[in-house]
């Protein structure tokens, strides 16, 4: 489909006015943070609203919601295929935790912030010293009465492709011992693009999936729930 006027001229503007204002909101947060953590996450959450708000009014691109979000502990998987459900994830859910790439941790500034909020980097091929870590963290923010969020596939997608979940999410969840609630989400056509386009995100929660499943069951349940949207 070609480029259109309309989505360049709202994209420049989208661009302006989301990473000026974060520039700002990232300064907030840390003064935030000198004080206390909850500071830190109510500016964390402003960051993540105000970007759903630039989406909703610059972009114009809604956002859908179908089924019921958890109200208690579980292991939240969701599909990738944008930055826009990674920046929204916590204005959709109540304070989550999100297990990121390690990468997202050495940005300057925005790294500190990240993982005062409660990032908790996921270092691959790191053996299991690394996995011990993350599951010491988790167990932090679980303890704390925070849901745990992850992206299994470990990358984003395009639209349509299904990738397969990445080896450290069966150990996290047999570790973590939490039911899993499977989101799938469609940002990749309006939003996973340098002009993005006028549209509708869709996130379609799936149904809950116990704990203590053997590994081959779980990873096949979770695949077909976050890739629920793919053929919409």
């Amino acid at each position: 489909m070609p480029v259109r006027v309309g989505d360049v001229l709202r994209s420049l503007i989208f661009y302006a006015a989301f990473y000026v204002g974060s520039v700002f909101l990232v300064i907030g947060a840390l003064v935030a943070l000198i004080f206390s953590q909850k500071g830190l996450l109510r500016v964390s959450e402003w960051w993540s609203a105000y970007h759903r708000f630039c989406a909703r009014w610059i972009l114009g691109i809604k956002v859908v919601l179908q089924g019921s979000l958890p109200r208690e502990g579980v292991l939240v998987a969701l599909k990738h295929e944008s930055f826009f459900e990674a920046i929204d994830l916590p204005h959709l859910l109540d304070r989550p935790a999100i297990f990121a790439k390690m990468d997202l941790l050495r940005i300057p500034l925005w790294g500190r912030v990240g993982a005062a909020y409660g990032l908790i980097g996921v270092e691959r091929d790191q053996g299991a010293g690394a996995l011990r870590k993350m599951i010491r963290a988790a167990r932090e923010h679980q303890a704390q009465g925070r849901f745990l969020a992850i992206f299994p596939e470990g990358t984003r997608t395009r639209h349509g492709d299904e990738a397969p979940l990445q080896a450290g999410f069966a150990a996290l969840y047999k570790l973590l011992g939490e039911p899993v609630l499977p989101i799938a989400v469609d940002s990749g056509p309006p939003y996973h693009r340098r002009w993005k386009r006028k549209g509708t995100i869709t996130y379609r929660v799936g149904e809950l999936i116990p704990a203590g499943l053997p590994r081959a069951e779980v990873e096949q349940r979770v695949t077909a729930a976050i890739n629920d949207l793919n053929a919409r």
